[in-house]
């Protein structure tokens, strides 16, 4: 191991959150952002179709157009970008352990920001039933097989959920030359924005859409050869004849390195536990994107990047945060809120949203938020809570909370 190297804030992850905090922290400090993966850009670099940059950029880009737009960005404030580097563990509190092509270093950080995002479930994690055939994805693997290595994939695929992401898969297939027989989603309707189902639906794509629907089997040795799927109201079976497998969504946080810090994690995101300043429970150490809200849009985590940059800051000026905070729950059928904490003199987080994630459709929500038995705020929102996407919630629901009460709980309610 070669001697230990120093910078004043090291970002793991190479995505649009740490490209974006890159960006942000380099003028006038150190920024270090470190990548295992060969080029930076994060997941919108292989995804090969239009709709990246809304938000952050005011920009209607192509998912590799914008992330070269935010390498540009990153390198172009002055942060120094270091690919095929993976951290494999802590050497102290701000300290790294590093192994790229160059050799194991130690990186000794006054600052360490968390990017390192979310991932799809893969068929075990999934417990589908059947054979092991070759054939099957996830959406991340499909593109990253068509878009950066230029490789086919089959004729004919059935493609599990319908949510944003999911569309996403169908365009990769449709410019792979593949068909999508079937789209499944356990769900009543598509998880994803009516725009969407309704082009899915439209000539160009055509898609057949199962709602209330499973797979429960998968037959083919030793490739793929047809999926059973199972509708979970009436239990019948039919057989879908394809060669191509594609799992999207259901997401998890890439949150070993959060886990092998020892930080405070949240149950239900499964990654680490931030406030509205986006720190993590040990001193120095940050969190962004969709490491923390798995999984919102490219540009949504890119603000995240955005947002950290002054409590960066304020870190490295000797600023402390306030020991308590409230701590915000969820209540059912919301499965998770991010932030989770919120502390008495910190600013909003980010464009002043609680995120949230249901998993019932609630076409007219009525968000309700209740402190120590008794309700502090109620909004009726004009934007649906759809499982498969981010329900957003204005963060000014929560002035009412008593800094010294119990904890905040928002519910929400048809």
């Amino acid at each position: 191991m070669t001697s230990p190297q120093t910078a004043d804030v090291v970002i793991v992850g190479a995505g649009p959150a740490g490209l974006t905090a890159a960006a942000e922290l380099a003028p006038g400090l150190d920024v270090v952002v470190l990548e295992r993966e060969s080029a930076a850009g994060g997941i919108p670099r292989h995804s090969d179709h239009p709709g990246y940059g809304v938000r952050d950029l005011t920009r209607f880009l192509s998912g590799p157009e914008y992330a070269r737009r935010l390498v540009r960005r990153a390198t172009g404030a002055g942060a120094v970008l270091r690919t095929d580097t993976m951290v494999t563990g802590w050497a102290g509190e701000r300290s790294l352990d590093v192994t790229s092509p160059q050799g194991r270093y130690r990186l000794d950080a006054r600052a360490v920001i968390l990017a390192t995002g979310a991932r799809e479930r893969p068929r075990p994690a999934r417990m589908i039933p059947g054979d092991r055939p070759s054939g099957i994805y996830t959406t991340g693997l499909l593109q990253n097989v068509v878009h950066l290595k230029h490789r086919g994939v089959g004729r004919r695929a059935v493609v599990v959920g319908a949510e944003l992401v999911s569309y996403s898969a169908v365009l990769t297939l449709t410019h792979a030359g593949c068909d999508t027989a079937l789209m499944t989603t356990t769900h009543p309707s598509p998880e994803s924005y009516a725009v969407f189902n309704i082009a899915g639906r439209s000539p160009f794509l055509g898609l057949d859409i199962a709602t209330r629907t499973r797979v429960s089997r998968i037959i083919g040795k030793p490739a793929l050869e047809a999926v059973e799927v199972e509708n979970l109201d009436t239990g019948h079976r039919r057989i879908i004849e394809c060669d191509t497998l594609v799992l999207t969504g259901d997401w998890i946080p890439d949150h070993e390195l959060a886990r092998a810090a020892g930080l405070d994690m949240d149950p239900n995101t499964l990654g680490p536990l931030t406030d509205t300043a986006l720190r993590t429970s040990r001193p120095g150490v940050f969190a962004v994107g969709n490491l923390l809200h798995p999984v919102d849009t490219a540009d949504i985590a890119a603000l995240d990047g955005r947002h950290v940059g002054e409590p960066v800051r304020a870190f490295l000026r000797g600023a402390t945060a306030a020991e308590d905070g409230l701590r915000l729950r969820a209540e059912a059928p919301l499965r998770w809120i991010t932030p989770g904490i919120v502390r008495a003199g910190d600013t909003a987080p980010a464009r002043r949203r609680l995120l949230l994630w249901t998993d019932e459709l609630i076409r007219i929500p009525r968000v309700t938020v209740r402190q120590d038995g008794r309700v502090i705020a109620r909004k009726t929102l004009p934007w649906p809570a759809s499982p498969g996407r981010v329900f957003r919630v204005p963060s000014d629901v929560l002035d009412g909370a008593d800094p010294r009460g119990g904890p905040v709980t928002v519910s929400v309610r048809g």
